[in-house]
C-alpha cells in the first residue's frame, strides 16, 4: 500500500488503523516510538489481546505464529500479533509464512498484524517476502538520525516538552554541545532531554543548565570516523578517537577504515590520471554513498605526492599497531593513528577550502 517515514505515521493512524504494518530500521528508540503508536491506535480499535512472537534459529516454528493470527480468545474481538525478526531473515519456511500472512491480512478485521525488522539491504528489501508485507500493508522506514540533523532534534524533542534554547548563536552553540554529548546514543539522547524537563520548568533553557545536566554518552562508531576524517573536520576527528580509544575498539579496525580510505583514494585517482573519469573510477573502487560524495569533492585537489605519502605513512603505522617501531612516529599505537588520521583530514580539509 505504502512506505511513510517515522514522522509520517501518527498522520496515518489518524486516517484509519491497517491491518498489516511493517517497521525497519537500525534505531531501536525510534523503532519502539513508532510500535507504542501503533499499539496505542490498536487497543483504542479494541484490540485487547496482543501476542509476541521473536523469531530466533533457522528451526522457528512458524505455524505458531500463522495459528495465531487466525484465533480469538473467548475474551475478545480483536487482537494484535507482533512478529520480532531481530536478524531480518526470516529463512525459507518464514518467507512463506509471511506472505501467507500478507495474503490474509486485507480479509482480517480481528488480527492487526505488526513486523518489527532491523535496517534492510537492498536485496532484502526486493526478495518476495518484504514485497508482499509492503504490498498488503504500511510500511514504515525508520532512519538513524545523522550527526548534522541531531541539533534540530534535540530542539524538536525540547519543544515536545515546552523547553527551547536562546535563540541565535548561543542557542545554536548550546545545542552543538549536546549532540556532541550523545552522539550516536539516541536512547541516552531521549534520557537526557527527558531529564532537563524533570530539572527545569517551561520556557529557555541557558548553556549552563546544558552544561551541568547533560551527561556524556555519545558513542563512536569507528565507520563514521572515514566521514568525518574525509570531511576534514578535525575536531570532531579528535573526539571521535578519544572517544573510540575510551570504549577499547581495536587499534587494528581504526587502522584499516583510515588505510582503506587512503587506498581507494589513491586507486581513485591512479584511474583518474590514466583516462577514467571520476564517476566511473568511484564505482570501479565500490565507493558509494555520502563517502562517494566526500570522494568527490576531495580528489580533484589531492596531489598524487600527497596520497603516496600518506599511503606511506598509512604502511608504517599499520606495523606500530602491529607492535614494531618505526623512527620518526610515537612508539604508542593511538598515538600514531592520530597522526596518521589528522594528515589525512588535514589533507582534506585543504583540498575542500574555497580558493581566492
Amino acid at each position: 500500500m505504502a512506505t511513510l517515514g517515522a514522522a509520517q505515521l501518527p498522520a496515518q493512524l489518524q486516517k484509519g488503523l491497517r491491518p498489516l504494518y511493517t517497521l525497519h530500521g537500525d534505531e531501536a528508540l525510534l523503532v519502539q516510538e513508532a510500535a507504542d503508536l501503533i499499539r496505542a491506535a490498536a487497543r483504542a480499535q479494541g484490540c485487547t489481546e496482543r501476542t509476541v512472537h521473536t523469531v530466533a534459529g533457522a528451526h522457528f516454528d512458524w505455524s505458531a505464529v500463522l495459528a495465531a493470527g487466525n484465533s480469538l480468545s473467548l475474551f475478545a474481538d480483536k487482537q494484535m500479533v507482533e512478529i520480532r525478526i531481530p536478524s531480518g531473515k526470516p529463512g525459507k519456511d518464514g518467507s512463506t509464512a509471511l506472505q501467507q500472512i500478507a495474503e490474509g491480512a486485507a480479509g482480517n478485521d480481528s488480527t492487526l498484524t505488526l513486523v518489527l525488522l532491523p535496517r534492510l539491504d537492498k536485496a532484502t528489501r526486493g526478495s518476495a517476502w518484504f514485497g508482499a508485507l509492503d504490498t498488503a500493508g504500511i510500511s514504515v522506514q525508520i532512519d538513524a538520525v545523522e550527526r548534522p540533523a541531531l541539533p534540530q532534534w534535540i530542539a524538536q524533542r525540547l519543544a515536545a516538552q515546552g523547553q527551547r534554547v536562546p535563540a541565535g548563536e548561543a542557542g545554536q552553540h548550546a545545542l552543538t554541545f549536546f549532540a556532541d554529548r550523545v552522539e550516536g546514543n539516541l536512547l541516552a539522547a531521549h534520557q537526557e532531554i527527558a531529564k532537563l524537563g524533570l530539572l527545569h520548568p517551561a520556557g529557555e533553557l541557558s548553556l549552563a543548565q546544558i552544561e551541568a545536566a547533560v551527561l556524556n554518552v555519545a558513542r563512536y562508531d569507528v565507520f563514521k570516523l572515514s566521514e568525518a576524517v574525509l570531511g576534514g573536520r578535525r575536531e570532531r576527528v579528535q573526539r571521535m578517537l578519544d572517544g573510540l580509544r575510551a570504549e577499547g575498539e581495536a587499534e587494528v579496525l581504526v587502522h584499516y577504515t583510515l588505510a582503506e580510505d587512503i587506498r581507494a583514494l589513491k586507486r581513485v585517482k591512479d584511474a583518474m590520471a590514466a583516462g577514467r573519469p571520476l564517476p566511473v573510477a568511484l564505482r570501479e573502487q565500490r565507493v558509494w554513498g555520502l563517502r562517494e560524495r566526500l570522494f568527490e569533492r576531495v580528489l580533484p585537489r589531492l596531489a598524487e605526492p600527497q596520497l603516496t605519502q600518506l599511503l606511506q605513512a598509512a604502511h608504517q603505522v599499520d606495523g606500530i599497531v602491529k607492535g614494531l617501531k618505526h623512527p620518526g612516529w610515537p612508539q604508542d599505537a593511538w598515538q600514531a593513528l592520530n597522526r596518521l588520521a589528522q594528515s589525512l583530514c588535514g589533507a582534506c580539509a585543504s583540498a575542500l577550502a574555497p580558493r581566492h
